[in-house]
């Protein structure tokens, strides 16, 4: 089956009729594996074509998944929460990011929108949070910036960044503890601020839910949470943001 563009681009240069074009976008809307049914039409649908969560998945689910993805169309698939120990035992190439822990198959796609999109950790401990949002956001077509080990307990490294903050089109705030920091970001930014709580902490931070709250009671307008360690969260509703009118 032909990608939606490339239906599009024959009907536009008459090589295909639009009865025969809707005939094709009608068919297989998804592919039934038995154990998964692959969506083809997501990226119609939504913009963005569907991500493999590789958490729970076998390597052999994931290829076969990945396999009907790209040969329904889709340029590009992104594996998240795909261990380094998993992604050895693939039998599809894709280019890994490890701190991340995403894996992509097919095209690398280029920035696409001109705002940017800004990273940003309250410790070095938020990091594969962080690093799952930002390598999301920059396979979506975005360009990022990361502004890491910024947390509120020495807010001067925070202020030293003012200028990015303030030039970002959205920003995603990544912290555990007491998840101060999206509060503080909030304050200072004139743009859309996700917060990510992260499982970090020590036992009163009940292994994120502290921080989840503090973000959902924040006091800065314009600050919305996703919930704990959805790094991949935040980065695609950053990109949805980022888009508009992009």
């Amino acid at each position: 089956m032909s990608s939606t563009r490339d239906i599009l681009d024959m009907v536009a240069k008459g090589e295909m009729t639009p009865e025969e074009a809707e005939l094709q976008l009608k068919m297989k809307p998804f592919v039934d594996l038995g154990f998964a049914k692959p969506d083809l039409h997501r990226g119609l649908r939504q913009g963005v074509p569907e991500v493999i969560f590789g958490e729970g998945k076998t390597p052999e689910q994931i290829d076969k998944i990945t396999e009907s993805l790209l040969e329904g169309g889709q340029e590009t698939v992104l594996i998240t929460r795909l261990s380094a120990e998993k992604k050895d035992q693939l039998q599809i190439p894709v280019k890994y990011f490890d701190v991340a822990r995403i894996g992509v198959a097919g095209r690398i796609p280029e920035i696409s929108v001109k705002g940017t999109i800004v990273v940003a950790t309250a410790g070095t401990s938020d990091l594969p949070v962080a690093e799952e949002a930002a390598v999301t956001a920059e396979l979506l077509g975005n360009k990022v910036e990361r502004v890491y080990d910024v947390g509120v307990s020495g807010l001067h490294r925070l202020l030293a960044q003012k200028e990015k903050l303030m030039s970002a089109s959205v920003i995603i705030a990544v912290a555990g503890m007491e998840g101060a920091l999206a509060s503080v970001i909030g304050g200072l930014a004139d743009c859309p601020v996700i917060a990510v709580p992260t499982s970090v902490g020590y036992g009163a931070s009940f292994e994120g839910l502290t921080a989840l709250l503090a973000m959902l009671n924040s006091c800065a307008s314009g600050v919305t949470a996703v919930n704990i360690d959805n790094g991949f969260g935040a980065g695609y509703s950053a990109s949805m943001i980022n888009h508009i009118g992009g």
